[in-house]
């Protein structure tokens, strides 16, 4: 029987995430908090190791202080099986210079892979929300005789112009015809042609046409050195990119309702959307599937609890997540998801929003689609969300459709 060939996983996290500011102010897009316990990052290596890959790194960058020791402190894999997750930073090995893109960052990162000296390369983003069974992915790519293989979820046609778009050959499905960077006019798939592929970010490579490829593209004075932008492109022109379809993918614990879940949380909007897809009883995306865990960090909390407040008010809570460790003392909870720490006092209403660790809401404070960052407080009756005009004075962020951002630490009276 042939041995099993060597894979080894790239995780890209040093994007800086402009789009999803003020939360990126402080920290790597990657190391936003989400879900309340949990970090973006968490659900990228969650499923690479849930897919039984073993060796890992992140590749990091901007603002990485609290990524890089987030995963030190969560992600401890056995040495005795030369098991790791490692956060490798911008190691400038090519020249004083930066990582100029997703393949350069490969590039100057080649130490890695040639020290692992791995068959096959697996390569994925850091801040999208979603499971998948990686070895179903890499069985479909060692089958097809592809260098290149990328991952490709279904979406409507109408949200083509959001993403980088796969067209595939239409006499062989499984072969890339060509990579459209969010095209006007797409045309649908052929068994579906309200839909088209939307690439995920995620990538399988034979190790040898990788570096291949990223050492050709680093010679490349026009290129922007981007993974989706030119890589693939590299690989579709040499009639060598395979795509994976997500709808073959079979998670184990998934069902109809959440299978084939996929979020791109670049934005406030879509980072907001995600967290209202948790809260309800039949979410989404579920993070109760034991089948298929989400990991993080373990919190050194007591549970959650809810009380009377001092004059004997009583709260309440629907349709929403509560961390551990937080207190919420007569107040009203709805549609929520609130993050470890926090406290709440009488009187107070929280609803449609998400808030993070160690926030710290006054009596008779309210809060209506915002987002509040890590350490923020709330004076008694003070209010987010609720007066648009107000909340801009006061320097929020306040998004298109009205979800109002308060960044880290701010004191709101």
């Amino acid at each position: 029987m042939p041995a099993a060939p060597k894979v080894f996983g790239i995780i890209l996290a040093g994007g800086e995430g402009k789009r999803l500011m003020p939360l990126t102010a402080d920290r790597a897009k990657p190391a936003v908090p989400f879900g309340g316990q949990y970090r973006l990052i968490d659900f990228a290596i969650s499923n690479l190791i849930n897919s039984g890959l073993r060796q890992l790194v992140v590749l990091t960058q901007y603002k990485s202080h609290s990524l890089d020791r987030h995963i030190s402190q969560t992600w401890r894999m056995s040495p005795l099986l030369d098991s790791y997750v490692a956060s490798v930073p911008a190691q400038q090995r090519l020249g004083k210079r930066w990582f100029s893109g997703s393949a350069d960052a490969i590039l100057q990162s080649l130490n890695l892979i040639n020290d692992e000296k791995p068959d096959i390369v697996v390569v994925i983003g850091a801040d999208h929300v979603y499971r998948m069974d990686f070895r179903q992915m890499l069985a479909a790519h060692i089958e097809s005789g592809a260098r290149a293989t990328v991952a490709g979820i279904r979406q409507p046609i109408g949200l083509a112009n959001q993403f980088g778009i796969i067209d595939v050959d239409a006499k062989d499905p499984s072969k890339i015809k060509q990579f459209l960077e969010k095209p006007q006019n797409p045309t649908g798939l052929a068994d579906s042609p309200g839909e088209v592929l939307a690439s995920m970010g995620n990538y399988i490579f034979d190790a040898e046409a990788l570096i291949e490829a990223v050492e050709t593209d680093g010679e490349l004075p026009t290129s922007n050195h981007d993974m989706g932008g030119d890589i693939v492109p590299y690989f579709v022109g040499r009639g060598e990119a395979g795509v994976y379809d997500m709808k073959r993918n079979e998670v184990p614990g998934s069902t109809d309702r959440d299978r084939s879940y996929w979020r791109d949380v670049g934005t406030i909007e879509s980072f907001f959307d995600a967290h209202m897809d948790l809260i309800s009883t039949l979410p989404i995306f579920n993070l109760y599937n034991m089948d298929w865990p989400i990991h993080s960090q373990t919190v050194n909390s007591p549970p959650a609890k809810f009380v009377r407040d001092s004059v004997g008010r009583i709260g309440n809570s629907i349709d929403s997540i509560v961390s551990l460790g937080s207190v919420l003392s007569g107040t009203h909870l709805e549609r929520s998801v609130i993050g470890p720490w926090a406290l709440a006092a009488g009187g107070s209403t929280i609803t449609d929003s998400v808030i993070f660790d160690h926030v710290r809401v006054g009596q008779g404070a309210r809060i209506h689609r915002a987002i509040l960052d890590k350490n923020v407080v709330l004076g008694d009756g003070a209010t987010v969300g609720v007066d648009r005009d107000h909340d801009l004075a006061r320097g929020f962020t306040v998004t298109e459709t009205g979800i109002t951002v308060v960044g880290k630490g701010m004191r709101v009276d």
